[in-house]
């Protein structure tokens, strides 16, 4: 008998918490880190809450079935019961398991590419917090290697409750009239969507399925799907296009003319349309939020879905309905609100489905390009470095923090004078003009972030490609 202790497996690996989940390379994630993690994550509860049972779930990548077995195969060893809902989107598996008050484990690298994979952990009463995290990584189990994988049976309650959550709020002819595409691509939810909106009354095309995973960025859309959603809209006459990333947490919507929106401006139109008093959104979102004179308050937090779950037990103690979003879309609901006299329950985790729901419940007298052209103009743009190491990232940040004017220089925005500078998660650099440029390593991947902000959707986007451009290739790029 082989036994292991999990904190020192799990260090081994080199995998670490990033802004969702713990992610790294598929080849790092062993059956006995997998167990390692999984052993973690249940003495980091144990003591906070009583469960028999545990669900998982997958996307489509394809090493994720063999990571769930893994999974399913330590919590066994711990004498507990698992509940297997297959490839399901992140929110229908969380939401399942905290009706039912049970820990469950979403394994999904979300948007980075297949040879990435992760791990969501949700307790009982949703997604870990930061020091769950540190308790997880900490942890000292001792457990048996894992010699043999179960076989896992699917159980479809998850996928029905999911739909049920929406079908149960909505008219049954909601959407009568209305035209939607589904982007299937490799999506974990691609299977659920279609009867969703079809029973809401909508006519449904479905898009572009594929056998093989993409890795779809809804905070980096490619300028491949920036054209097919065009073409769509005129081939087809959409009212709206729907998809998401890869475990259908993060939305991706078009409007009528095929135009993709930022996450941060359908998650302010949802929550518009919801009514909602109190926000929690990550610093790196629209400053249209605010703009718009439409919340009660609006707190800014470091990005990662953690951040913003954190900041509604603040909330909580001031007003009756808060959620928060973050500038890849994901709408996270941290209360009970009522619609149209029905009880939408709380869903404090990244959310597809929602944002674009309630968009289209709002497109009842004026299309949805109307609704955006209604906001305050503010434009954002965002992009990445790819394969651009972390430590790196962190060594020219630390300079310009020191010397944000000649970092400014460098970049050669000459003509530009900082106003303010924001170090809540990485830096963002508020211009004189009234432009926004902010730069932050990835918390998934080594990737080094860009986003910008200005009153010109052209300016944004140059802001952003000679930004990246001049880090990637000059002194301080990675080619020098």
């Amino acid at each position: 008998m082989n036994i292991l202790l999990t904190s020192k497996v799990i260090k081994a690996s080199g995998i670490q918490f990033g802004t969702s989940g713990a992610r790294g390379l598929v080849t790092q994630f062993s059956v006995d880190v997998c167990a390692a993690f999984t052993h973690a994550f249940i003495e980091s509860i144990v003591k906070k809450f009583t469960f028999k049972q545990v669900a998982i779930a997958i996307d489509n990548r394809p090493s994720s079935p063999q990571m769930a077995q893994a999974c399913a195969k330590a919590l066994q060893q711990l004498g507990l019961e698992v509940i297997y809902y297959g490839v399901v989107p992140t929110p229908a598996l969380a939401y399942v398991a905290m009706q039912d008050n049970i820990p469950c484990i979403m394994v999904t690298g979300s948007h980075i590419p297949f040879d990435r994979n992760g791990l969501k952990f949700y307790r009982p009463d949703g997604e870990i917090s930061k020091a769950d995290e540190k308790a997880i990584l900490n942890a000292t189990t001792e457990f048996e290697a894992v010699t043999d994988l179960p076989e896992l049976v699917v159980n479809n309650k998850a996928a029905t409750q999911y739909i049920e959550r929406y079908t149960s709020l909505f008219d049954n002819e909601m959407l009568a009239g209305k035209r939607i595409g589904i982007y299937e691509h490799s999506s974990a939810g691609r299977d659920l969507y279609t009867p969703l909106f079809e029973a809401l009354g909508a006519e449904v095309i479905a898009l572009e399925r594929s056998d093989e995973f993409v890795p779809i960025d809804t905070e980096a859309v490619a300028e491949v799907d920036i054209e097919r959603a065009k073409q769509w809209s005129q081939l087809y006459g959409f009212d709206l296009i729907f998809s998401t990333d890869g475990d259908g947490d993060r939305p991706l919507v078009a409007d009528e003319q095929g135009d993709w929106l930022r996450g941060d401006v359908l998650g302010l139109l949802c929550a518009d349309a919801m009514k909602i008093e109190a926000l929690a959104v990550p610093v790196s979102c629209n400053t249209a939020i605010e703009g718009c004179n439409l919340f009660k308050y609006v707190s800014r937090t470091k990005i990662g879905s953690p951040y913003v779950i954190a900041e509604f037990e603040k909330l909580r103690k001031t007003y009756s309905s808060i959620a928060g979003f973050e500038a890849n879309g994901g709408f996270l609901l941290g209360s009970d609100v009522e619609i149209d006299g029905g009880l939408i329950k709380a869903l404090p985790t990244r959310d597809a489905v929602l944002p674009a729901l309630m968009l289209l419940s709002a497109t009842k007298q004026q299309s949805i390009s109307s609704l955006v052209n209604n906001l305050p103009q503010r434009f954002t743009f965002s992009d990445r470095i790819q394969n651009f190491a972390t430590e790196k990232s962190i060594a020219i940040l630390a300079i310009a923090k020191q010397k944000p004017d000649v970092f400014l220089q460098q970049l050669e925005l000459n003509d530009s004078k900082v106003e303010c500078i924001n170090e809540t998660d990485g830096l963002r650099i508020t211009l004189v003009c009234g432009d926004i440029i902010h730069f932050r390593p990835s918390g998934n991947a080594p990737e080094l972030r860009c986003y910008a902000e200005s009153n010109n959707h052209i300016n944004v986007k140059m802001l952003v490609k000679n930004s990246l451009l001049k880090i990637n290739y000059c002194s301080f790029g990675r080619n020098k």
